[in-house]
């Protein structure tokens, strides 16, 4: 059980910070950065519970069950794996809450049209919002891949497997939010080109 008595410790002064192993390390660690980019996606998490709970409440509450499965993930990479680190001894992400994102996408995938071109962020604000918490899920995913090649032997990979596809899921969702997919915003390549306007026509 966490208990927070004080909020400031003053620990951090010096430009390093505890990991869950008690190990300390610069703050701009790898591992830090990894694990501090998931708290990031977990608090779009939460805007996009916010914004989709007056019209997509089944949505609002998966995504509430999906952010403590975000602070079993930073706490997993906070946690370097030990040589001799007993199965079981240490909280980490299992296969199975990565097959119930599967699961998951499947469901909402089922009712979406099959897409013709990339879909830009937009349509609705709920859309916007699940958008914001995909590319930074996806960031988090590129850190976990860095540090998994860094220290392959003391990082769980199921960690980058989640945040794939947790990110696949929150895309299908943001298609959901946008009236399954009928206000969707799509890519028209080089609309812009030959406009007026969008050559420079200046002098010397």
């Amino acid at each position: 059980m966490v208990k927070l008595t004080k909020i400031y410790t003053r620990s951090g002064d010096d430009g390093r910070t505890m990991l869950g192993s008690g190990a300390r390390v610069p703050k701009d660690d790898l591992r830090v950065e990894a694990y501090g980019t998931v708290d990031e996606a977990n608090a779009l998490l939460g805007m996009s519970v916010l914004a989709c709970e007056p019209e997509l409440p089944g949505v609002a509450a998966s995504l509430r069950t999906l952010q403590h499965d975000l602070f079993d993930v930073g706490a997993d990479l906070c946690t370097p794996i030990d040589a001799d680190e007993e199965p079981g001894s240490r909280l980490r992400i299992q296969a199975e809450q990565t097959k119930a994102l599967e699961d998951l996408i499947d469901e909402h995938n089922a009712g979406l049209a099959p897409l013709t071109s990339f879909v830009l962020p937009g349509g609705s604000a709920a859309s916007c919002a699940l958008h914001a918490a995909r590319t930074v899920t996806r960031r988090a995913e590129r850190l976990v891949s860095a540090l998994i090649n860094h220290e392959p032997d003391r990082t769980n990979t199921e960690t980058m497997k989640y945040l794939n596809r947790l990110s696949d899921l929150l895309f299908v969702l943001a298609r959901v939010a946008n009236g399954n997919g009928s206000r969707d915003v799509l890519w028209q390549p080089g609309k812009n080109r030959g406009r007026p306007g969008t050559e420079d026509d200046s002098s010397d």
